[in-house]
């Protein structure tokens, strides 16, 4: 068991490409700091990459870091099922996740998945399985085949009954509410 858990942290790390499980809704992702994979999100959603992704943030420090955002605030939010918009301290980090803005959405979720995610110490994208514009996928056993052979990785834990989560904008000073 500890190997398994070893390489699945390697994985994260070296930019596998994985299906996971959340507090909300299953989630693709990859390590957010390798454009070229983040890219290959964009392409197996057919999404544009105009759109900004989210990321799980590894740890609240790693937020600290690179984030600007009230920490008292951030920790009323996360961990849980909401996923942040924060102003990133360098605008230029993360270009690709964020769609060259100098906003990033940021998660932690409240799934035992998560301490792999803390353990590796990368941002990893999370954004819904699905192709965009389509309902996100709730049974690993309804990806399409066409989305399978392009991950590297798939967890599956069954029917999962979340909802996407609640977009939370924190920059600027006031909190609104972007999505419920």
């Amino acid at each position: 068991m500890q190997d398994i858990k070893k390489s699945l942290i390697d994985d994260i790390r070296n930019g596998a490409i994985i299906i996971y499980p959340t507090d909300t809704i299953y989630g693709i992702g990859c390590n957010a700091l390798l454009d070229d994979k983040v890219k290959k999100i964009y392409s197996i959603k057919k999404r544009s990459e105009s759109m900004p992704l989210s990321v799980i943030a590894p740890s609240l420090d790693w937020i600290k870091t690179n984030c600007s955002a009230d920490m008292d605030i951030v920790r009323r939010y996360l961990p849980g099922p909401y996923t942040l918009i924060l102003p990133k301290i360098d605008p230029s980090f993360m270009k690709a996740a964020s769609s060259g803005r100098d906003t990033i959405g940021v998660r932690m979720i409240t799934h035992p998945v998560m301490r792999y995610f803390e353990k590796a110490g990368v941002p990893f994208i999370t954004t819904s399985v699905n192709v965009s514009g389509t309902e996100p996928i709730c049974d690993i056993s309804k990806l399409p085949e066409e989305m399978a052979k392009q991950v590297d990785i798939a967890i599956d834990e069954g029917q999962v009954s979340g909802k996407p989560s609640m977009v939370v904008d924190l920059c600027g000073g006031k909190k609104k509410v972007l999505r419920k």
